[in-house]
């Protein structure tokens, strides 16, 4: 699932479904009560106080449309889908992380400055093997 703040940040995660009950989670934790949200036509949205465009009639009906979020998430498709030669759905979250950085830092930093924000993060953090290859200890 992803959100798309307009001319701002990318939020995406790794949701076990798309009920409704889910999705709502997720908006309630990450929108501001009272901002303008607009989603596509998806049942599970139904009760938020958004505006819908349907896609099945048209993208755009003035500011109310999701392609921003849609562009950023075929960057994400085809980064995964065109730089790894397999993605393991326990990492899925990980490939997700590194999209949005890369997205979200693509107006201010270059990329020596994106490679030098991602090592200033990394210290302290550690992966085992185990927790890489999903197997256990």
């Amino acid at each position: 699932m992803g959100m798309l703040e307009r001319g701002g940040k990318i939020r995406a995660s790794v949701v076990p479904s798309r009920r409704k009950s889910v999705l709502q989670e997720q908006v309630h934790k990450h929108v501001t009560a009272g901002a303008a949200l607009y989603s596509d036509a998806l049942l599970s949205y139904d009760g938020l106080a958004h505006q819908v465009v349907d896609h099945a009639t048209q993208y755009v009906d003035g500011r109310v449309h999701t392609n921003g979020l849609e562009i950023s998430g075929r960057f994400s498709s085809a980064g995964v889908s065109g730089t790894y030669v397999s993605v393991e759905p326990f990492h899925l979250h990980r490939y997700l992380d590194e999209q949005m950085f890369r997205f979200n830092n693509r107006k201010d930093l270059d990329d020596a400055g994106r490679f030098d924000l991602a090592i200033s993060q990394i210290v302290g953090k550690r992966i085992t093997f185990a927790q890489l290859t999903g197997k256990p200890n």
